[in-house]
């Protein structure tokens, strides 16, 4: 049975990814802060408890984690800020920086043998900031646009081997992502993704033709749609 690493596994897109894998006869293990064994009913589910926005803890885990000979690796840990880059504390971005670009780099250079090795998959959960430029969006989009080039420079890197490698890029999708936003997804069903959109892109990549990649995958909502949030 293969094992794989989610990042950001306890909520959100991460925790619905979680499932599907579950559900797809995978052994998975899930790395976020307050992960817990009962958050998911499956004997094949192991937590693991990590700040990974913490250098010296994100270091902890690529060791632990290069002796678990992974096959598949979903990077799905992030968060966003989205003000006038002026007005962002310090330690928010160094912050998001670490947690959406360095983390995945980190576990990426840990588990890069053991996946290129076992014909395995990278997964970045993107967004669809890494493609365009916001306001107020600054920091988010630059790390989002640094993992998407990570990806797209590891999957020319290692075409020799067996290891595929895809940016998913989604659009709004309905999460505990907006919680301390200004703004959340609109509640009309065409105006916003939901996370198990997510996880039949990420179904559809593994389920493919081995021999085939999609390199880029980007989803994105029928129609445009925000609401924001009563102060």
């Amino acid at each position: 049975m293969k094992k794989v690493v989610v990042t950001g596994a306890s909520s959100g897109i991460g925790k619905e990814i979680t499932q599907r894998l579950l559900h797809l006869g995978y052994r998975v293990i899930g790395i976020s802060r307050n992960i817990k064994k009962e958050d998911f009913k499956n004997e094949y589910f192991t937590p693991l408890q990590a700040d990974l926005s913490n250098e010296a803890a994100t270091i902890q885990i690529c060791e632990k984690l290069s002796k678990e000979n992974i096959s598949i690796l979903v990077n799905c840990a992030g968060f966003g800020r989205f003000e006038p880059h002026e007005e962002l504390n310090p330690t928010t971005i160094t912050d998001m920086v670490f947690l959406n670009l360095t983390a995945p780099m980190l576990l990426t250079n840990a588990l890069l043998r053991d996946l290129k090795k076992n014909s395995g998959y990278l997964i970045n959960i993107n967004s669809i900031e890494a493609l365009r430029s916001s306001k107020f969006a600054a920091l988010y989009s630059a790390t989002k646009s640094g993992l998407k080039a990570f990806g797209d420079a590891l999957f020319e890197e290692t075409r020799k081997s067996a290891l595929s490698v895809t940016n998913i890029n989604p659009d709004m999708t309905q999460s505990n992502f907006y919680s301390e936003l200004r703004f959340e997804t609109s509640t009309q069903e065409n105006e916003r993704l939901l996370t198990l959109d997510i996880a039949d892109a990420l179904e559809h990549i593994l389920t493919m033709r081995k021999g085939a990649v999609v390199s880029e995958y980007t989803i994105r909502s029928l129609n445009f749609g925000i609401s924001k949030k009563k102060l």
